[in-house]
């Protein structure tokens, strides 16, 4: 079990922060049919396996006709093409969230966000939420190059987190923490299952009921 405080909360986005799966859904399917392919296959369910994989990956996966170059260009396009989507739609965060951020805020943490998803995803989620004002860090495939676990690296790295922690809700997730070598807290109430977590909490805001959470980053002992 989890004993030693932190000073760093990394998160997720999708199943984490908040569900915009029937939104995207939406744009996808509005995005393929502008481009003259068949849209009926992109269904909220259907992005449910999908969410958390980078985008080559998901867009092998959601146009296996296509040729691979082309599957990954419709699936870039997509990407794009959400963020206005969701701006126009804004989906909702999960309930507690802009109250749990301001909160880890008010008692010392550093806050960033680490997601697998497309350039421009995660400053969609912020200015919905209006959470840019807590976040310190992000990062993305399109910003490095790397998929989450490298992300994960490279991020505590250069954001010279002393002791991070990932708040995450798919075993890929989990995997990416663990071999980033970082601490995982499972977001249970998100997409997927990870039976191996150490730490997992039902809401977002049982993420401050945690003891490591509720110490604070200024009581950590220092050695």
């Amino acid at each position: 079990m989890m004993t030693e405080a932190f000073d760093s909360i990394i998160f997720d986005i999708d199943g984490t922060l908040w569900d915009s799966t029937a939104e995207v859904a939406e744009s996808w399917s509005a995005t393929c049919e502008r481009a003259g392919i068949p849209a009926g296959r992109i269904t909220r369910e259907r992005l449910l396996s999908e969410f958390g994989k980078v985008i080559e990956d998901i867009a092998y996966s959601l146009f296996p006709d296509l040729p691979p170059e082309k599957a990954v260009e419709l699936a870039v396009r997509c990407g794009k093409e959400e963020n206005s989507w969701l701006l126009a739609h804004r989906p909702p965060l999960y309930p507690g969230v802009s109250e749990l951020f301001r909160t880890l805020k008010e008692r010392g943490f550093r806050i960033f966000i680490i997601s697998n998803c497309t350039e421009g995803y995660i400053d969609t989620l912020t200015e919905i939420g209006d959470l840019r004002q807590y976040i310190e860090g992000q990062l993305c495939p399109a910003d490095t190059g790397l998929a989450k676990a490298g992300n994960i690296k490279k991020g505590v790295r250069e954001w010279q987190c002393a002791a991070p922690v990932y708040v995450g809700d798919t075993m890929g997730d989990y995997l990416a923490a663990k071999e980033a070598g970082v601490p995982f807290i499972f977001a249970s109430y998100g997409f997927g299952s990870v039976p191996e977590a150490e730490i997992s909490i039902a809401a977002p805001l049982d993420l401050l009921s945690l003891p490591v959470i509720q110490k604070g980053p200024r009581n950590m002992i220092k050695k």
